[in-house]
């Protein structure tokens, strides 16, 4: 029970807040994956399809939420549990996506029948000062990753003769053991081995944080460039403090294998973690915005020029393809952060690289 609340406190309630409130955390030059101009985005038909995307999203969320505590809360088994978890979250996604989908037709219907650019000037902007100027912190900070983990790797083979001739490997929701696997050198490798994979990784996306594409509002260009030098160097820094937690943790599991740790200290460790990352997220998605749009700086508006209407390329307002655009790397439409350019075979290679080292390496290391 009590760890069904935990879960559901710390991790799916502020996902929960986050998806009912993206529209009002984008930039105000684009809606549900539409580019709009930025006085078009406070009339009151706008503000009516925000209000009812969140009223909508949140009424999915409360019967999630229903379900999930009335079965939490009565079921002791966990694989049932677990499945209702996956099958949950998975038909809440599917129902946000297509309430999403329904509010960006609206909007881009709307923008065809009305013209809101139609007597606009469009242009791109560009600073050509923006990549001289510091927009992330140095990848020096994540030397301690790698450290740490190098340091895992070597206490665990010098003490390596005072492990138990078996190690937990997974606990249930109570801190049981679940499954465990025979001591050996490729076990004892996996956690200093998953913490150089996610080193590498939150190092990648601070690469992407600084070569990501220059996007700036035409309208308020000085303005806009410097919100989106303080986006990205806010988001780089809790990359770097996300790499640590990380790391930390599997530091702490590993030195579990070799002291006796209360297993509900095992269980509860990574849950109060990954919420506060959870947690942190939405602190900082709501005071930063997307692209910086929610940090105030004095803007003057010139309502005649609008950005460049590339609506175009963004299937469903959301997948990025363009074969004529060299960038890789670009902001969301729709939610905080960034994606990749899906006309780009690099991209591919990046995307499906990732996800089979994430599934691969566990894997190897437990054959």
């Amino acid at each position: 029970m009590t760890f069904i609340l935990l879960l559901f406190f710390f991790i799916i309630a502020p996902v929960f807040i986050i998806m009912m409130f993206i529209p009002y955390l984008t930039r105000k030059t684009e809606s549900f994956g539409v580019s709009i101009p930025e006085e078009i985005y406070h009339t009151n038909e706008m503000k009516q399809f925000r209000k009812k995307y969140a009223i909508a999203v949140g009424i999915a969320s409360l019967i999630v939420t229903i379900i999930f505590l009335g079965f939490g809360t009565t079921s002791d088994n966990e694989t049932t549990l677990s499945i209702l978890l996956g099958a949950i979250i998975l038909g809440y996604l599917i129902i946000s996506f297509f309430l999403y989908l329904y509010f960006h037709r609206q909007v881009k219907q709307r923008k065809a029948e009305e013209g809101w650019v139609r007597n606009k000037k469009q242009q791109l902007s560009i600073d050509l000062r923006f990549r001289r100027q510091k927009l992330s912190v140095s990848n020096l900070w994540f030397i301690p990753s790698f450290l740490i983990a190098f340091i895992t790797a070597a206490l665990s083979f010098i003490y390596y003769d005072t492990l138990p001739h078996t190690i937990p490997m997974q606990y249930d929701f109570s801190g049981n053991i679940t499954n465990s696997a025979e001591t050996s050198y490729r076990v004892i490798l996996l956690m200093p081995i998953m913490q150089v994979f996610l080193a590498c990784l939150f190092l990648f996306v601070n690469i992407i944080i600084t070569r990501a594409k220059q996007q700036i509002d035409g309208d308020n260009p000085e303005v806009s460039a410097e919100q989106n030098r303080v986006f990205r160097r806010r988001w780089s820094a809790f990359i770097v403090i996300t790499s640590y937690g990380l790391t930390f943790l599997f530091s702490f599991i590993q030195y579990s294998f070799y002291q006796p740790i209360q297993s509900e200290l095992l269980v509860g460790a990574p849950l109060v973690l990954t919420g506060g990352m959870i947690i942190a997220t939405l602190i900082l998605s709501i005071t930063t915005g997307q692209g910086g749009s929610r940090v105030r700086k004095q803007a003057v508006n010139n309502s005649s020029y609008v950005d460049r209407d590339d609506d175009r390329y963004w299937k469903l307002g959301q997948i990025y393809f363009n074969k004529n655009d060299p960038a890789l790397f670009l902001e969301k439409r729709f939610g905080i952060g960034w994606t990749v350019n899906m006309a780009r075979p690099l991209a591919w290679i990046i995307l499906l690289g990732i996800i089979l080292l994430a599934a691969g390496i566990p894997l190897l290391l437990s054959l």
